[in-house]
């Protein structure tokens, strides 16, 4: 793969990244994914049940990861809360 290549294929997966943090948390964790992996009906019951006050990407970033990972485990199908943002992320990606 030539440079070019290289620099044209990472800037478009830079654009999409992107465009997944403009997704609201709501589109992103909607009803069907919160019922599928987890005991609740919406991502904000999710943060209610663990004390976070969230309604954007930024605020969940500024959750300590720890806190974010253990509440994940217990309370989801999901080990951390990486895996669960990916697994939202894919299912958010397919749907386009």
């Amino acid at each position: 793969m030539s440079f070019d290549e290289l620099l044209k294929e990472l800037q478009g997966m830079r654009t999409n990244e992107d465009a997944q943090e403009h997704v609201s948390l709501e589109m992103l964790f909607n009803e069907s994914f919160m019922k599928r992996y987890s005991s609740f009906n919406t991502f904000k019951e999710f943060l209610e049940k663990g004390n976070f006050q969230a309604t954007s990407h930024e605020d969940i970033s500024n959750i300590p990861d720890e806190l974010l990972d253990r509440h994940v485990a217990r309370e989801t199908n999901f080990t951390n809360w990486k895996s669960m943002l990916d697994q939202a992320n894919a299912e958010y990606a397919a749907r386009q």
